[in-house]
């Protein structure tokens, strides 16, 4: 992947921070909508050049990892009060926990369902109990379509002399068997007067939506998928909203709800009360329990706590992970 090695200098041509802006935006309400107001402690892995992470920075105190050396170095740049680590998400540690951890389109380099539940795992090892996980995928299985070419919208440089750069993509399942698609990408470069074209290919996975889902849900998230604006192709069009439960062992709460067993966590009608369930009735019980949409039972392995009085699913796409008396 020649974009993010020896020519990772075209980052910021092609991919500009300012192109970022509205997008993060979405990311920053997020946060805002499940933690509240604060300076919250936020890690993103796959940072790439930062340039997402660029429009946060002002709002929370940013960890970045990213595998790409290169890629780093353009974001200590742009991010010079950022904390940067270069690693890979399947395998990093940093030893300590924080309060959400974002993964834009890095993740998806992952391939395979290994890769993403390694990438999980690495998330759920770095938030602390009651934090954030965000992911973007750049496609989806529902979205693709094989043979598309994508022309990528990069403005004409405002400084004469300056590189000028125009970028095709053209996608392909070579394999409809397997999760993996590519991406064959063509620079042409006007550089010091001189023309020249590049090559580069990129292999990256294809999951469908389900799977995503699953997947999360298996590492013990739950799930609300969120609209992004996209780039008018089909690509970054999904926020996927993933929250760890909480867990307490035999906790109570206001309004009589209460979680009983080895571990237990129920959301209940009425609102939040005491330290442990959410008041109003409900009850939550088994060696894990969570709430599912629209108060319906369900069973992932281990049985949900019920939503009494009904509840009502946020999110989109038909699936939801977040269940609200």
């Amino acid at each position: 992947m020649r974009l993010y090695q020896d020519l990772a200098y075209l980052w910021p041509i092609v991919s500009p921070p300012e192109d970022y802006e509205e997008e993060a935006g979405y990311w920053r309400r997020a946060i805002r909508s499940h933690l509240g107001p604060g300076r919250h402690r936020i890690l993103e892995l796959g940072a790439g050049g930062g340039h997402n992470l660029s429009h946060l920075t002002a709002d929370f105190e940013a960890t970045a990892v990213d595998l790409s050396s290169n890629m780093i170095e353009h974001s200590r740049r742009l991010n010079p009060g950022v904390e940067h680590h270069v690693g890979d998400m399947r395998t990093v540690r940093l030893d300590r926990t924080f309060d959400a951890v974002l993964i834009h389109d890095a993740i998806s380099y992952m391939l395979c369902e290994d890769d993403l539940r390694a990438a999980f795992a690495t998330a759920r090892e770095h938030l602390r109990p009651g934090g954030l996980l965000l992911v973007a995928p750049d496609l989806v299985q529902e979205n693709f379509e094989d043979g598309k070419v994508l022309r990528w919208p990069i403005r004409l440089p405002a400084e004469p002399g300056a590189i000028e750069v125009t970028v095709e993509e053209h996608l392909t399942d070579p394999d409809p068997t397997d999760t993996m698609i590519e991406s064959m990408i063509t620079y042409a470069i006007t550089e010091d007067g001189k023309q020249r074209l590049e090559t580069d290919i990129h292999v990256v996975g294809l999951f469908p939506l389900k799977i995503w889902m699953s997947l999360m849900e298996e590492a013990g998230f739950m799930t609300e998928a969120l609209p992004l604006p996209g780039d008018g192709d089909g690509c970054g069009e999904h926020l996927l909203s993933l929250n760890p439960p909480r867990v307490w062992s035999s906790v109570a709460g206001g309004g009589g709800g209460h979680g009983s067993g080895g571990v237990g966590w129920a959301v209940m009608a009425g609102g939040l009360g005491g330290l442990g369930g959410w008041g109003g009735g409900g009850h939550g019980w088994g060696s894990v329990a969570w709430p599912v949409m629209a108060g319906v039972w369900g069973c992932l392995g281990v049985w949900f706590g019920r939503v009494s009085g009904g509840g009502v699913g946020f999110g989109g796409l038909g699936r939801v992970g977040l269940g609200w008396g």
